[in-house]
């Protein structure tokens, strides 16, 4: 099940949030299985791999402030290979599913990594030197492109690291390698004892630092450029809940504060910079022309500036133009390092995001967005009751989490037939409600085209009949379920298209309009390292990124 925890939930417990959902979705091709059997690109191969993952990174954030980049994502779009209609082909686009799609080309039905609640987090693998909840891929199925290049290459070297667990652990799937993110109690990056039962020296150094308390604590974050530079309005009482609406924000001066709420700031993505690089260094990464070594970045500060002002912010607009300027730092180092012809880059992101919809957006028609409460669905709740109790099944067994019915299916053994009917009628009920598009039922969902039907495409990208999920809700675009802020979650375009790019001597550069979905990353990439993976995958090989 997608929840957190495996413990019954009574059928009044069904008043649960639903996913934030929105707009029409993009053509893209079916989900296809597919070996990589073409011969690798000309050329050497590179000594690193840097797959780099911004949290909430819409692509049309990259088209509309192209004109202001001077940094990283100017050398990246002007020298990379920009998949424009770049998607996360499943539905419930949230971070885990997101990060966990990227270097393993499968959907999260193959993945096992469905939501965030059922992510990572575990007590049985506790964190090192830092408090918190513990985190581990104890979820994660399968093998990622770390693991493939690893049996290929046993020497090969790998990070990953992150502001969030699931963004550093995800990446890389059920593998022990080197694992960082960010323990906001201690302001420290650590890891947790699946990884080891101690951190190595250069991390203890790089924490004794303090960079989160005695770097940042009491710095403005003001706008990078002039204000003429922004069109966007800032004061705006919708954005962050009506606190703190307008530039400039302060980092808190008390230092255990700091560490805390830097996650919001943009430093928060400059410290996890300044580990990356520390940890290339210290671990040598793409030193050896002998070998592949693998890093992986997982920026995060976008997402936190988006949920609390939305993307039509000027926040969000003066943290990409920050971002810009990061990674520019960051990418002219590491040329300079490791030589341009020995480096390759990835870019994508985990999911989009909804405008607020108190906020008229300029991304799309939100006029007549609104928010679901949970009152409204007390309806359909009370009308699926009876035809429970009717079929004799247990209440218990049944849950809704963020818009899918779930059941339990230890509690409903030989009685399928009895539990498809109960999710039709959850189904039928549910359509009635306002803000509500469709409802589909995950065993029904098989008989959909799911080439031109793309909800249910990723719907059934999402879950397989049989399983835990038995019906699914889509909201109508731009909807969103209760609180106050911008989110994401749904299988409408703007929460699942995301850039796909690659960087690197053997991809062609300029801008490409065809379909490409993230979960094609991986396989592109084995092929370009010459490595077979060691499964099945969801994603095919993206022939059209590479030099004739």
């Amino acid at each position: 099940m997608r929840r957190a925890s495996s413990a019954a939930v009574t059928l009044a417990a069904l008043l649960v949030a639903l996913p934030a959902c929105a707009q029409r979705a993009p053509q893209t091709p079916p989900s296809v299985n597919a070996p990589i059997a073409a011969p690798t690109p000309q050329g050497p191969r590179p000594r690193l791999v840097v797959f780099l993952t911004v949290d909430q990174l819409r692509p049309d954030y990259l088209t509309r402030w192209d004109s202001q980049f001077t940094g990283g994502f100017r050398r990246l779009l002007d020298e990379g290979r920009f998949f424009v209609n770049g998607v996360h082909d499943h539905a419930i686009t949230e971070t885990a599913p997101g990060h966990a799609s990227t270097m393993s080309g499968r959907f999260p039905y193959s993945t096992g990594i469905a939501s965030n609640s059922a992510g990572v987090n575990t007590p049985t693998a506790p964190l090192l030197e830092s408090d918190g909840v513990g985190a581990s891929p104890f979820r994660f199925k399968g093998t990622t492109l770390t693991d493939w290049l690893r049996a290929a290459r046993p020497d090969a070297r790998i990070l990953s690291v992150s502001r969030k667990d699931r963004g550093a652990i995800l990446p890389i799937g059920a593998g022990k390698y080197p694992v960082f993110w960010y323990a906001q109690r201690s302001g420290k990056f650590t890891t947790s004892s699946y990884y080891g039962d101690s951190l190595p020296a250069w991390v203890r150094a790089f924490n004794a630092e303090d960079h989160a308390g005695t770097r940042y604590a009491g710095r403005v974050w003001d706008l990078l450029l002039p204000v003429e530079n922004y069109p966007e309005p800032d004061s705006v009482q919708a954005e962050s809940a009506g606190q703190e609406p307008a530039f400039p924000h302060a980092l808190p001066t008390d230092v255990e504060l700091a560490r805390n709420a830097i996650i919001g700031y943009p430093w928060m993505d400059q410290m996890t910079l300044d580990f990356a690089w520390r940890a290339l260094r210290e671990m040598e990464l793409g030193a050896s022309a002998d070998r592949t070594d693998l890093l992986a970045v997982s920026l995060s500060t976008l997402d936190a500036v988006g949920h609390r002002w939305g993307p039509d912010s000027r926040e969000v607009h003066d943290h990409m133009l920050r971002i810009d300027r990061m990674l520019g730092t960051f990418l002219d180092s590491l040329v300079a390092v490791r030589g341009r012809d020995n480096v390759v880059i990835a870019l994508t992101a985990d999911h989009g995001v909804a405008p607020i919809p108190e906020v008229r957006s300029t991304w799309g028609d939100n006029s007549r967005a609104s928010r679901l409460t949970s009152r409204e669905l007390e309806p359909v709740i009370a009308g699926v009751a009876p035809v429970i109790r009717r079929l004799e099944l247990d209440p218990t067994a049944f849950n809704l989490d963020w818009g899918v019915l779930e059941v339990d299916r230890s509690k409903v053994q030989g009685k399928d037939a009895a539990v498809r009917t109960v999710a039709r009628e959850f189904a039928r009920l549910a359509r009635r409600v306002r803000g509500i598009q469709r409802v589909d039922v995950i065993d029904d969902i098989v008989r959909a085209d799911t080439v031109r039907d793309n909800y249910a495409r990723r719907w059934l990208h999402m879950f397989r009949p049989g399983g835990e999920a038995i019906a699914a809700i889509t909201m109508e675009p731009y909807w969103l379920y209760g609180g106050s802020i911008a989110t994401h979650g749904s299988p409408h375009d703007y929460d699942a298209k995301v850039p796909v790019l690659f960087w690197g001597a053997a991809f062609a550069p300029g801008r490409d309009s065809s379909a490409a979905r993230v979960v094609d990353m991986a396989p592109t990439l084995a092929r370009l390292l010459g490595v077979p993976p060691l499964e099945k995958l969801d994603g095919i090989v993206l022939d059209a990124a590479f030099r004739r």
